[in-house]
């Protein structure tokens, strides 16, 4: 069954559901003056009735109803965080031309001696075949959020990751418009894409760095790929994780660094929608979720994703900031293995096959670094577990100088190097 069709088959049924409550509502108050229930009804729901009388009637009501209050100051933060970050959340459509079939003549029992199908019964005559020809169907959906009022969208690169694919975005507002991947992030789990309008609702971005275990997070995307604008409410679970994440549907996997943990809801359709603070500050961008888990998801933080964002909005792609360096952390376990004078930073080192620790023709090499340097800092950010160096050189653009606190051999060193762009196939 395509996605088109389960969504129509669980839209009937929500309909079907809703029409069977009001109708059996609607059907005992229309006959509340003949029938031995009505009293039990009207007592029921007297004291949700409203005015002195308790009184329920078929019609609209001359007594207006209240928009609701919250409860006290947290409630009232959420829903306003909710209310200023909702205009700017877009459901993200896609739509593949997919093959057309069709029932065709079958004899399953083609070859065997004339008579030998009676001795079976009736067996299927007819099988699924394709016609030739094709038709555009939605075959998936995702989430993304409006960054410039131009039309610029954050989103999952594997929510548009499929080329010969279409997109089209859902406002909140149910306009839809026809979108145009723009830049996908060689590094992450980011991609940009474009619609033609102006005046659009933007979000604003937070701050990630400070983030707090413990602090309120909300989740808003189009969940499941049906319900769009769907809010869900949890805390900063986790800091600093690195999963590897799957796709569901080509089974292609990617390691995700220092992305947040959070147990606000997030659904299959939700990625690429924005994980939001208490004043509705955008701190991620929901990515992925633990299968084989309750309330276990992941977001980019927002901070890894500005660089990309400036990016795009300067040269309409992104171009990734290149070092030029294989390291691996340096935990206390490695220090101790190796007698290394510091228990953090990146030891710079030779990768598998061969290959060299300092690019040819890098910004590193330029710089001087060598084999067996420990890089301790960027530019005054110490290098550990919370701090990856990768990490921290995707928070910089291409042009941008870094300084870089290094140990050699004990000796402590101080080089100032501009990043490059990543080169191709790097």
């Amino acid at each position: 069954m395509s996605m088109k069709k389960k969504a129509a088959v669980i839209a009937v049924g929500i309909v079907a559901a809703g029409a069977f409550g009001f109708a059996f509502r609607g059907a005992i108050i229309a006959r509340a003056a003949t029938n031995p229930f009505s009293t039990f009804w009207s007592d029921l729901t007297r004291p949700f009735a409203g005015g002195g009388s308790g009184a329920v009637t078929g019609g609209s009501s001359s007594t207006s109803v209240p928009l609701y209050s919250p409860v006290d100051q947290y409630e009232s933060d959420v829903m306003s965080a909710v209310k200023n970050v909702s205009p700017a959340v877009v459901s993200i459509v896609i739509s593949e031309n997919v093959p057309i079939t069709q029932n065709c003549p079958s004899d399953f029992f083609y070859g065997f001696p004339q008579g030998f199908s009676q001795f079976f019964g009736n067996l299927p005559t007819s099988t699924s075949c394709t016609t030739g020809k094709t038709q555009l169907e939605q075959v998936g959906g995702g989430s993304g959020v409006i960054i410039s009022s131009s039309g610029l969208i954050l989103t999952n690169k594997h929510v548009v990751a499929n080329a010969n694919a279409q997109y089209s975005v859902i406002m909140s507002d149910g306009k839809t418009y026809a979108a145009k991947v723009l830049a996908r992030d060689p590094n992450q789990d980011l991609a940009v894409i474009k619609i033609d309008a102006t005046g659009l609702p933007t979000v604003t971005l937070g701050d990630s760095n400070g983030l707090q275990l413990g602090q309120t997070a909300i989740a808003i995307g189009n969940a499941l790929g049906q319900y769009s604008n769907t809010v869900s409410v949890g805390v900063v679970s986790g800091l600093e994780r690195t999963v590897t994440a799957a796709s569901p549907d080509t089974g292609a996997q990617e390691t995700l660094t220092g992305v947040i943990q959070t147990d606000a809801a997030i659904n299959p359709g939700n990625s690429g929608g924005p994980l939001v603070d208490l004043r509705g500050d955008v701190i991620g961008i929901d990515t992925a979720i633990a299968s084989n888990a309750q309330n276990i998801g992941f977001a980019i933080p927002i901070d890894q994703a500005k660089s990309a964002i400036a990016s795009v909005e300067s040269t309409g792609q992104i171009k990734v900031p290149y070092l030029g360096v294989r390291y691996e952390p340096v935990t206390a376990a490695l220090a101790a293995a190796k007698k290394l004078p510091i228990s953090y930073g990146a030891l710079v080192t030779a990768g598998t096959s061969g290959k060299p620790a300092v690019t040819a023709n890098s910004p590193a090499e330029a710089a001087g670094i060598k084999a067996g340097d420990i890089i301790e800092s960027v530019n005054g950010t110490q290098i550990d577990a919370s701090n990856d160096l990768a990490n921290l050189i995707d928070q910089y653009s291409v042009g941008d100088t870094v300084t870089l606190v290094i140990d050699r051999a004990g000796k402590t060193l101080t080089l100032t190097l501009t990043l490059a762009e990543r080169p191709a196939g790097v």
